[in-house]
């Protein structure tokens, strides 16, 4: 078992001590566990997975099956990975259809009333991230996780912006900057989990949601998306 397997296993214990059936598909785990007196579906990633059409399908297999077997339960996604897995079998099996599959399965369960949360417990990147945590309604990170949607040398070479001067414009603009505060200001995460993670969790299955995305608000209260929340309503608008 490795140290990043080792490490869930962990958080799982803390969560739902020895109550619950999760198990590992190579570095896929899904399962059920009990917690307060209710059955709730776990699914996720460890070892900085990167996200292929075989672990996409997987993902959503067990969301479908959450959603067969019992309405409304909660959904926890253990969020792990280094991205999308570039390689030439996955692209030829359509792997960007896979995950897009696994993200509408998650808004559907969201839809349907099931509270889906996710938490970063090492590394989200990327279309990884966007396909896992960003799907959720409510997403948190563990102390010392980092996101980012690119490493910031490899920004600098595709935007032919100098490392120094992205880490410049990073500090007033947090959309450019990698690292969990930067993604707690654009509103893509609600906090960090530091503590009693029972609590935590506890507390985000009974937040009262409105049913919309929050996320746009969230960035323009913290002042990390000035213009996605009022863009968006005017679209919707038809203005």
């Amino acid at each position: 078992m490795s140290e990043a397997t080792s490490a869930i296993y962990r958080v799982l214990a803390e969560l739902f001590g020895d109550d619950h059936e999760i198990g590992w598909d190579g570095v896929t785990l899904a399962g059920v566990a009990r917690f307060d007196g209710r059955t709730v579906t776990v699914i996720g990633t460890s070892d900085r997975a990167t996200i292929g059409a075989d672990v996409a399908l997987r993902l959503a297999r067990a969301t479908l099956d959450a959603m067969r077997d019992e309405p409304r339960r909660p959904i926890l996604v253990i969020v792990d990975n280094a991205g999308h897995r570039l390689s030439r079998r996955d692209e030829l099996m359509g792997n960007n259809g896979c995950i897009a599959h696994l993200t509408r399965c998650l808004d559907t369960a969201r839809r349907r009333g099931h509270r889906v949360i996710g938490l970063v417990h090492d590394l989200a990147v990327s279309g990884g991230f966007m396909a896992t945590g960003l799907a959720t309604d409510l997403c948190y990170a563990l102390p010392g996780a980092e996101v980012r949607v690119m490493a910031p040398a490899a920004m600098a070479r595709v935007t032919k912006i100098p490392l120094e001067r992205l880490g410049e414009l990073a500090a007033s603009n947090p959309v450019l900057g990698p690292g969990v505060e930067n993604f707690i200001r654009v509103g893509g995460l609600e906090g960090v989990w530091d503590g009693d993670l029972k609590t935590h969790f506890r507390e985000a299955l009974a937040r009262p949601l409105k049913g919309d995305d929050m996320r746009r608000t969230l960035g323009e209260e913290r002042g990390g998306r000035v213009a996605a929340a009022s863009v968006s309503a005017r679209v919707r608008a038809g203005v």
